[in-house]
């Protein structure tokens, strides 16, 4: 277990907690790539590919980003994914996010993709998996970022579609790097995915799940003994089973939280209802991360500027979230131990001494 920082790094001012945390590095493990879509690139795909869409312009489509539900919300994600068709345009949007996500202090990302919403309208896989490899790859060198690549199954569309997928990614193990399991939870638990995670771990390959944020805690307790993950996408509605806390603290499976989506899709009618601070005082390994960033409101530093401006979290409690972005990635121990110690660097130059690991 890490010390927190101490003494002054309780005591400081709002403004100069929040530049500390804006400025720490961190590692993003909860960002879906399609979601990185912003409006004006949105646009100028459709217009590089002649696809027409139901809104005039950016400000337009920004305007449609008032969310019911979860499900409200993905009508539009696809809608937007449309305008993604070439190998030039996966490219264009990797980069794109690492740019932002460099800019917001972030030294690694774990990023999601959803093969099957490009492959349904006749986008060839590899079209989709080496333009974002290469983005990664290319964009990550030239910005100091290191990443991971995810491929997440659409749990609505079901297993059967979900071992199709599978087959297609198994010729191109070598640049994916886990699978996930994200779309609408309701109605879609992960116990109907038990035999495609099985073929997943058979290939070596580890495991996420997106569970606990519209979907109950038993969904939370199927992704850990079913599916086998290794983290928890959101997690949020851990706190509504106390033997589940108990687990998830034991164990330190990560939660990959994101604040801004949840209160945009009504998990939480605002950020000062949203449930972070318990997390933190339950132990439980947490992360802040942006989800769908083009849609909910900001990057990773946009979360972190909200939730401290709601939540007031301490620096100690800001230490805490970035060292545990570091736990949770998938990382080997010398990179881990380097993103630590300027975590710690960081700390002691803005003042905030005290911070170093046990």
């Amino acid at each position: 277990m890490h010390r927190r920082p101490s003494n002054g790094a309780e005591s400081g001012s709002e403004a100069s907690v929040i530049a500390l945390a804006c400025g720490m590095p961190k590692a993003e493990l909860h960002v879906h790539i399609e979601g990185t879509l912003e409006p004006e690139l949105v646009m100028a795909l459709a217009r590089r590919n002649g696809v027409a869409l139901p809104y005039p312009s950016a400000e337009a489509l920004r305007a449609a980003c008032r969310f019911r539900d979860l499900q409200s919300f993905l009508d539009l994600y696809y809608a937007c994914a449309s305008v993604l068709r070439t190998e030039q345009d996966f490219y264009d949007l990797m980069v794109a996010y690492l740019r932002r996500a460099a800019a917001d202090g972030v030294v690694h990302a774990e990023i999601f993709f959803d093969p099957q919403t490009h492959t349904a309208r006749g986008v060839r896989f590899e079209t989709v998996l080496y333009g974002l490899r290469r983005g990664l790859e290319e964009g990550g060198r030239a910005l100091g970022l290191s990443g991971r690549l995810i491929l997440c199954f659409l749990r609505h569309l079901g297993q059967v579609e979900a071992f199709a997928a599978l087959a297609q990614a198994e010729p191109h193990l070598d640049a994916i790097d886990g699978f996930g399991l994200d779309s609408s939870e309701l109605g879609h638990p992960p116990s109907g995915f038990a035999e495609v995670f099985a073929r997943v771990r058979s290939l070596g390959r580890p495991a996420v799940a997106h569970a606990g944020e519209e979907g109950p805690p038993a969904y939370i307790w199927e992704a850990l003994d079913i599916l086998k993950v290794r983290r928890i996408d959101h997690g949020v509605r851990a706190l509504e089973d106390p033997a589940l806390v108990r687990r998830l603290a034991a164990s330190r499976i990560p939660l990959t939280v994101c604040p801004l989506s949840n209160v945009r899709l009504r998990v939480f009618p605002e950020m000062a209802a949203h449930n972070l601070p318990a997390l933190l005082r339950a132990g439980l390994c947490v992360t802040i991360n942006s989800d769908d960033p083009a849609y909910f409101g900001g990057y990773l530093n946009d979360n972190i500027r909200a939730v401290a401006g709601a939540l007031r979290l301490s620096a100690a409690d800001w230490y805490t979230l970035a060292r545990n972005s570091f736990e949770a990635a998938w990382a080997g121990e010398a990179q881990r131990a380097a993103w630590i110690r300027a975590l710690d660097a960081h700390f002691a130059r803005q003042g905030y001494p005290g911070a170093g690991s046990a």
